[in-house]
Order: structure tokens, then C-alpha cells, then sequence
């Protein structure tokens, strides 16, 4: 039998969650799953969860929820000793799934058919250092009008994932100038730049293909880097985001590397996997088959 600890995000998007903790549970039976069911409380409690329960009787540890929720639990899973870590699974249950979309895996009943099965795969993982802290991602880490973005969308909350569209509208007519040294893969520049996102997989935010070229275990982080720009130009680079397109904008560099540094002439919060935290000047690098997942 089948055994997972399963840490679920109440607040994440869903319209109904006892409906829908419920009917993962039934599904669970169907499989014949055996599961520890702890729900998260207040933001960061799946890293505490994760670090601090004994999970070696457990097969994986599944964050039910969005990108966020994933985000705990790896950043839980890497404050455990290697030797008492295990793979990872995902329930997609929020707003921001992108990591899900990434791997095709969107649907609730096929995550848990591939929690049955029990196959994990080794992933990459990117390691932020932020000063003397440090966080890891599955999906993306941005910066500037990326994280801009982001913390504006919780004003539009109640418009689900399109929240995130809202608020970029708004962040492109402001278009704050963001100047910063960047160093990527050794070689270092200075510029003015509207955002930068460091990419894992192809989808970020709600349904954007912000790295059309991402694999999860190709061992290189897929860096978009924008420049400044007048707001009509980023207008037509936006549009271009949900199909793959920006890349080939005038406006958009897109380079393959295994480590980066943003040094700004502001410090500013950073993006990662859809969460606010950590802070630039940051320095970051890919760890090539960093974590198992059940996918």
C-alpha cells in the first residue's frame, strides 16, 4: 500500500476546498492510498511541517495546492538532512498550477494515478542565495516588474488567476526604471531593465509561456531578461508571453545558463514560484537532478 503525508493549503484558490479534500480522499480509497492529511495554517507552515515531521515511513510528501504550496514543501524538503528527504508529489488545488501545466499534469485524478504508481524522477532545482539566506524553486525566480506584479495581484484576489494579467496591465503604464549589474554565467553587464525571470519550466503565473525551451532536467536555467522599455513596447511583448513569441521580440533576450547574479542599485524583493520572499542582490545556480518528484 501506497503511503503519502499529505500538507494542504486551505486558502489556496479553490471555490469549495472541504468539497474538494474530500473528493481527493475518496479518490485516495479508490487507489488504495494510505494518507496523513495536515493542513497549513499561515504562510510558511509547510517548510516548518516538512522539516520538522519524521517523513521515512512515508512513500512521498504531496503538496495539495498551488505553486506556492509546492514551493513549501521543497524549501521544507531541503532543511531535512539528503538522507531523510523523500520524493515530492503534487495535487494541483490553486490558482497558479504552473509547475503541473509544465509536466501535463493538471487534473487532480491524473496526480493521483501518478501518486499510485509510485515512479519518481529526478528534476532540477534552482538555489537562490539571498545574503545569508537561502531558498530554492521548481519554477521561476523573478525580479523587478515580475515581482512588481505579483505582490500588486493580491489587491485583485477575487478575480482568481487572472489577477496576475490585471496587475501587469497596471505595472507596464507605471514602468518603473530598474537599473542593475547582472553576471551570467561569468560574464557581467549593467543596464536599465523592466524584469528578468529565471525560468525552470515553460509556464509561469497563469498560463504565461514565459521559457518555451524549459526542461525540467536539462541541468540550465532558461533566463528572460527585458530591457527597458517604452509601456507601447512592452504592450506587444505581453500579448506574446501566453504563446512562446516574446522570445523572439526585439525587447527580449533569452539565454540558457547555470548561474546568475542580479546586483540592483536598489535592493528589492524578488519573486519565487509565485511567492514573495528573499530579497536581491541575489545569486543564483541550477542543481542539476536536485529532487525526486512523483510525475
Amino acid at each position: 500500500m501506497i503511503k503519502v503525508l499529505v500538507i494542504s493549503n486551505p486558502k489556496s484558490g479553490v471555490n469549495n476546498y472541504e468539497n474538494s479534500i474530500n473528493k481527493v480522499i475518496n479518490v485516495f480509497k479508490n487507489f488504495n492510498i494510505e494518507h496523513t492529511l495536515i493542513k497549513t495554517s499561515h504562510a510558511g507552515h509547510a517548510i516548518h511541517i516538512v522539516s520538522e515531521e519524521d517523513i521515512s515511513g512515508y512513500d512521498s510528501v504531496c503538496a495539495m495546492g498551488g505553486d506556492g504550496t509546492l514551493f513549501e514543501v521543497l524549501n521544507g524538503m531541503f532543511l531535512k538532512d539528503k538522507n531523510k528527504r523523500r520524493p515530492i508529489s503534487v495535487i494541483p488545488n490553486g490558482t497558479g498550477n504552473s509547475f503541473m501545466k509544465t509536466i501535463g499534469v493538471e487534473d487532480q485524478l491524473n496526480s493521483i494515478e501518478k501518486i499510485a504508481k509510485n515512479k519518481s524522477k529526478r528534476v532540477d532545482v534552482m538555489k537562490a542565495v539571498c545574503g545569508k539566506e537561502v531558498l530554492y524553486s521548481l519554477n521561476l525566480i523573478g525580479w523587478g516588474m515580475a515581482t512588481d506584479i505579483s505582490v500588486l495581484a493580491e489587491d485583485f484576489r477575487i478575480f482568481g488567476g487572472q489577477r496576475y494579467n490585471i496587475a501587469s496591465f497596471f505595472e507596464i503604464i507605471k514602468n518603473k526604471r530598474r537599473t542593475a549589474k547582472i553576471i551570467v554565467d561569468g560574464i557581467e553587464r549593467e543596464d536599465d531593465f523592466a524584469f528578468i525571470i529565471a525560468c525552470n519550466t515553460k509556464y509561469v503565473g497563469k498560463d504565461m509561456k514565459m521559457a518555451p525551451n524549459a526542461e525540467i532536467d536539462d541541468g540550465k536555467i532558461d533566463l528572460i531578461i527585458v530591457r527597458e522599455a517604452p509601456s507601447l513596447t512592452l504592450f506587444s511583448v505581453f500579448p506574446k508571453l501566453f504563446d512562446g513569441s516574446h522570445i523572439n521580440h526585439d525587447a527580449c533576450e533569452y539565454v540558457h545558463c547555470e548561474s546568475f547574479s542580479i546586483i540592483p542599485e536598489t535592493t528589492g524583493k524578488l519573486n519565487i514560484d509565485g511567492e514573495i520572499i528573499g530579497s536581491s542582490p541575489v545569486t543564483i545556480e541550477i542543481l542539476k537532478s536536485g529532487v525526486d518528484l512523483i510525475i
